[in-house]
């Protein structure tokens, strides 16, 4: 690589731009991997006397930070460690601040009746679910505070499923999840700091904290002594050093929004002399491929190495994120115009898929500057979720420039180092050589573990039918149509794309469906055909009917998706069955929703769900059958919460019953036709089968478009 003179860069950092605040660290340390992170945060949590604050997009009371065993004398799981330092200390107050996901990730994480069991034993520890963000977007900073004096930040939630060393091992026998399952290798990266950077994190965790709507927590603790926090055994990569804190924020209820990390990221690559490197989980943000594709056209580009993982998490990630990735891709390829642009996944030996699972979200401009955060190089980390970034910027006198770029440079490289499989001298040797970053990279590849290109190519099917701006990875919060405020309050609205509203979008996931039947295990495991013949086989017989129902009504309260439940019934029943069962399964599974909502009542749903339940119950009850037709036509609520809720509100059963069948009918017929042409067109494909499917889609896309101008007057009216 090139030594620059240190003089000639203007300061990049600037607050109010690019940043939020410059603060001074006496520590900073980049943690990389949750082993050595997790260990950090128990040592320093362990020693808090006022107060902890916790950040997350997932947090989870049952996890353990040590799988080992901490051997500290404190519990091992999260909630039960913290509940006993609390008990322990009558001056220390918890906060735990956790994405409010609404049910959508039910599955996958600890269900909201185990929180109240796992965190909620103690007075001073505050657990809240943060819904202040418009929907459809989420609060992804992962950020610990610990007596105002020490903070993390970086990329690792206090979640299940993110614990690993730098290793890797894929025989790694503490790699398991808290039902004694295991799981993949996983990297990611955090940051700790100290002095008046963890003071200003602990400025931003209250605000946090207010904003979503809780009770005042503790004053900010500026006084200055008492232990020091800092974890024994961590060396930190720089002392006395200026910290920048970056932040994205989405515009919601009239204030504005926070573009900072979006700004930095843009900066930083304009600057970029000789190298940018970015390792991130996802590479899809179209305002920094326009950045990036504009120095490759440059005659002087830098060179951009970008460390990715190899698929996304599930097929439909990786039919979604991992095509809007491929498409990035190629078009960078195509804008380089002196072969500076390399993607590179790390390889692991032993492992099925080949590479680990990358989850981090940093990235270094030359040995200028180095960032690590919350943020993904996404759309909507750029300004639609609660993200926040720390940065470090070679600035001073030439020794200083000197002394912080030598830092950046080995933060750099030990994150090559782990990749490449060899000790960060070697990496640092090789970089010195001066051949450029791509060249060190190459000539330290070896078989096994190691670092390799990889080259994400675009599926001609799905890039056909995806436009560039998607709700999978929106760019900016979407405003709900006018009608959607009507019967949907504010803070419980989903971003829907005008043009789609949600029938078109649900076309492209069943092609999406399609070709995970072709290209992966799932065609093995519910194989279309064989599936078919066994339906026919049980359509002759009496207790058919009532068999598909027991599923409608089995699925809806466990929260299966009922659109894909529908199509799948109008594969496997064709057209006109398959509409007759949809309709009547959903009615019912509707009706057993609305009554398991009566049972239950408003306020065992509120401390379930939130503060959003009775807003949208008070519109359910005030519209009736118009608000219920509306739910049903638009994707404004999830199907099994939506019949809940309209259990606990004051709904009559006949206009709920009318206003879900209105509302349904319409959507259940559409879908399921081109669900069976679909099917047919994958059993027995031809021109006249693709071309029937090609109408069905435009059908409903049709569809989509014509409920928006019915509903336009209704719209204007309200104006």
């Amino acid at each position: 690589m090139h030594t620059e003179p240190a003089p000639s860069r203007t300061r990049l950092l600037e607050p109010g731009k690019n940043c939020w605040r410059i603060a001074p660290a006496h520590r900073f340390k980049l943690l990389i991997d949750a082993d050595a992170y997790f260990s950090a945060v128990r040592a320093a949590v362990r020693k808090a006397q006022r107060s902890v604050f916790i950040l997350g997009w997932d947090i989870d009371s049952r996890m353990r930070l040590m799988p080992g065993g901490a051997d500290d004398g404190y519990p091992e799981a999260l909630g039960d460690f913290l509940n006993a330092l609390i008990e322990e200390r009558p001056q220390l107050h918890v906060y735990i601040l956790n994405w409010d996901f609404a049910m959508l990730y039910a599955l996958e994480r600890e269900w909201p009746p185990a929180y109240k069991h796992g965190w909620r034993k103690r007075s001073r520890l505050y657990f809240h679910m943060d819904a202040s963000h418009p929907v459809g977007a989420s609060h992804h900073q992962k950020i610990v505070v610990v007596d105002d004096k020490l903070a993390f930040a970086g990329g690792i939630d206090l979640t299940r499923n993110r614990w690993d060393t730098p290793e890797h091992a894929p025989d790694q026998p503490l790699r398991r999840d808290i039902d004694d399952k295991s799981y993949g290798p996983f990297h990611d990266v955090q940051a700790i700091v100290d002095g008046e950077a963890a003071e200003a994190l602990g400025e931003l965790a209250r605000m946090r904290w207010s904003r979503a709507g809780c009770r005042p927590a503790l004053a900010l603790n500026k006084a200055g002594g008492g232990d020091d926090l800092w974890p024994a055994g961590v060396e930190a990569d720089l002392c006395e050093v200026e910290i920048g804190i970056a932040r994205t924020e989405p515009e919601r209820d009239g204030i504005d929004g926070v573009g900072e990390i979006r700004q930095l990221y843009l900066d930083a690559i304009a600057t970029a002399r000789h190298s940018l490197f970015f390792e991130n989980q996802y590479f899809t943000s179209n305002v920094l491929h326009d950045a990036l594709a504009a120095r490759l056209a440059e005659d002087d580009a830098p060179e951009v190495a970008v460390v990715s993982p190899q698929n996304q998490s599930g097929w439909l990630e990786q039919a979604t994120m991992g095509h809007l990735r491929a498409r990035i891709h190629q078009r960078l390829k195509t804008a380089d115009r002196r072969d500076r642009y390399r993607m590179y996944c790390p390889q692991l030996a032993g492992e099925q898929d080949g590479c680990l699972n990358v989850h981090s979200k940093v990235f270094a401009v030359d040995d200028h500057l180095f960032c690590v955060g919350s943020a993904n190089m996404s759309n909507r980390s750029m300004a639609y979720d609660t993200e926040c970034n720390l940065v470090i910027e070679a600035h001073g006198d030439e020794t200083q420039q000197a002394r912080m770029r030598a830092a950046i440079a080995d933060m750099r490289n030990r994150l090559l180092a782990e990749h490449l499989d060899v000790n960060v001298e070697t990496v640092r040797l090789e970089i010195d050589k001066g051949a450029g970053l791509h060249a060190a990279i190459a000539s330290l590849q070896s078989e096994g573990r190691s670092m390799v290109t990889l080259d994400p190519e675009l599926l001609p099917q799905i890039e056909a039918l995806m436009p560039d701006k998607v709700m999978f990875d929106p760019e900016t919060p979407i405003n709900p149509d006018e009608l959607i405020a009507q019967f949907v309050p504010g803070h419980a609205r989903k971003p829907v794309p005008r043009r789609l509203i949600g029938l078109g979008v649900f076309g492209i996931l069943l092609l999406a469906l399609t070709l995970a039947w072709r290209f992966t295990p799932l065609r093995e495991w519910l194989n279309l055909s064989s599936l078919i013949a066994l339906a026919r086989g049980l359509e002759a017989l009496p207790f058919t009917p009532l068999t598909v129902m027991a599923v409608y009504l089995v699925a809806g309260m466990l929260m299966f998706p009922v659109t894909l439940l529908i199509a799948v019934t109008g594969i496997v029943f064709g057209p006109f069955y398959g509409a007759l069962y949809a309709l009547a399964g959903s009615l019912l599974s509707a009706l057993a929703g609305f009554g398991f909502g009566v049972w239950l009542g408003r306020e065992t749903l509120q401390q379930l769900l939130g503060r959003r339940v009775n807003s949208l119950s008070r519109r359910f009850a005030k519209r009736g059958i118009p608000a219920m037709v509306v739910i049903r036509l638009l994707p404004v609520a999830p199907f099994t919460i939506a019949n809940v809720v309209a259990g606990v509100s004051h709904l009559s059963l006949r206009d709920y019953l009318i206003g879900t069948f209105l509302g349904m009918a319409p959507g259940i017929i559409l879908t399921v036709a081109f669900a069976h042409n679909l099917a047919e067109a994958i059993r027995h494909p031809s021109l006249a089968t693709m071309a029937l499917l090609a109408g069905m889609a435009a059908l409903l896309i049709g569809m989509a478009l014509g409920l928006q101008k019915l509903f336009s007057p209704q719209q204007r009216s309200v104006r």
